[in-house]
């Protein structure tokens, strides 16, 4: 199995040698979530479009508390690949595996019994509610199928395969753009129809990745034959993973708690945010895989001892992210309009105005979620992933308390809740700075 030792070459053209994959995976991804939102506002109008918006938060919930096990343990098996200990890595494997295994029954089978209950936790509006239970249902039986991706692409890419994750990732969306416009556009499912189409897709992507690593890999088929619970390697699984996993549920807690702050704004503003949402999550997304890739870097070179290849790592990944983002922010500003035509009608005025509102607010300020994602990925693999979850917490804390707070004014609104997300971003970027700069010198 082809594997990168990210401890060896030069900086910038390694980390962005191994980034790139994941940003592509990622956005074919998000190419389906637009495409997925394109074609449900299109051929099943406004009111799915909002029932599925409003799912969407609340799946991207609780899909990233498999994905930041995943994460996290995926630190734990780069330290061990950098540090070349084949044994700490098996016995990693196996702790992981039965943790998040043991999280996705609990993740799978609560929803599903309290479907009901979380509609209208939710504020869900009365006209689009069966639709929404519709989407979550089906789509609460693929929880299962997004563990699998995760943890088999998270070892993937703990020891510098980042390409094989993408091949996957692609057919399944391919897959699900196929049957997107099958259900939906040609028989007329509506919301049901969609959560079928990415059901099946990402079983196909889970079940592929899952059988190729089994069969190339042989430490991992190792650690299967002989599974085998260490209490230490448990202990240090939880350390990263459960902090992690708390980190990325609180993120997208927030979100959430937010949607369900925006669906009280009515269908109106739901579908702006709905497609408001997906343009802003493809635009920033690059940002994120490219932290989520410096994290792996610097935990494969913290394995190895290399202290001074970190550093380097810090100042390209900044310099890259930074970048990054002042462009697409200039892009996205001026193109607001022309992207909400892409999943709105013209003739949906109001919709249009409210999305182009929400971009513009955004938009200007990327290059501080692009900091942030930088921190997330150098504190959970400098073994600090507690200081991950602490600038999230500041970071979404004030959006929602800025949130509830500044939209209950009526000459605010709906706008004090867009302008809370750069406002926490800017917080959680100032107590990031200033913690590494206090331990710069003891420890980096």
């Amino acid at each position: 199995m082809t594997q990168k030792d990210l401890t060896k070459g030069p900086v910038f053209s390694t980390m962005c040698l191994f980034a790139f994959p994941m940003i592509l995976g990622n956005m074919l991804q998000q190419a389906y979530n637009i495409v997925d939102t394109w074609v449900v506002g299109r051929f099943a109008g406004p009111d799915a479009l909002a029932a599925v918006g409003a799912a969407f938060a609340l799946m991207t919930f609780l899909t990233s508390v498999l994905i930041g096990l995943s994460m996290g343990s995926g630190v734990v098996f780069s330290l061990c690949f950098g540090g070349q200990d084949k044994e700490r890595l098996r016995y990693s494997i196996c702790a992981s595996f039965l943790i998040t295994a043991a999280v996705t029954v609990f993740l799978t089978a609560l929803p599903l019994a309290g479907v009901d209950a979380i509609l209208v936790w939710m504020n869900i509006p009365q006209e689009i509610t069966q639709m929404t239970k519709d989407y979550l249902v089906l789509v609460f039986w693929g929880i299962p199928a997004v563990f699998l991706y995760n943890f088999f692409g998270a070892y993937l890419k703990a020891i510098g395969n980042s390409v094989v994750p993408l091949y996957f990732l692609g057919i399944s969306t391919v897959l699900n753009i196929v049957l997107d416009l099958v259900f939906v556009a040609r028989l007329g499912r509506g919301t049901w129809g969609a959560a079928a189409a990415t059901m099946i897709s990402q079983y196909i992507a889970a079940f592929g990745i899952a059988a190729y690593v089994l069969v190339r890999s042989e430490e991992l088929r190792n650690a299967f034959r002989n599974f085998q619970i260490r209490k230490e390697s448990v202990r240090e699984i939880a350390n990263y993973s459960v902090l992690t996993c708390l980190q990325q549920s609180v993120m997208n807690l927030g979100i959430l708690m937010v949607q369900g702050l925006v669906n009280r704004f009515g269908t109106i503003v739901m579908a702006a945010f709905a497609a408001g949402v997906k343009i802003d999550s493809f635009a920033y997304m690059p940002a994120q895989e490219y932290g989520n890739a410096f994290s792996t870097f610097i935990a494969q070179n913290a394995g190895a001892g290399e202290k001074e290849r970190i550093r380097k790592g810090i100042r390209c990944g900044l310099a890259t992210s930074v970048s990054y983002c002042l462009s697409v922010s200039l892009v996205l500003f001026c193109l607001a309009k022309p992207l909400m035509l892409i999943f709105v009608d013209a003739y949906e005025a109001e919709i249009i105005a409210a999305g182009v509102r929400y971009l513009h607010t955004i938009a200007p300020f990327y290059c501080g979620i692009g900091c942030l994602f930088l921190f997330y990925g150098l504190y959970r693999a400098l073994g600090e992933p507690g200081m991950s979850v602490v600038l999230t917490v500041i970071s979404l804390g004030t959006r929602v308390a800025l949130s509830y707070t500044l939209s209950r004014i009526p000459a605010v609104g709906v706008m004090g809740i867009w302008w809370s997300v750069p406002i926490g971003w800017g917080l959680a970027d100032l107590a990031g700075a200033l913690y590494y700069l206090k331990k710069k010198v003891d420890r980096y």
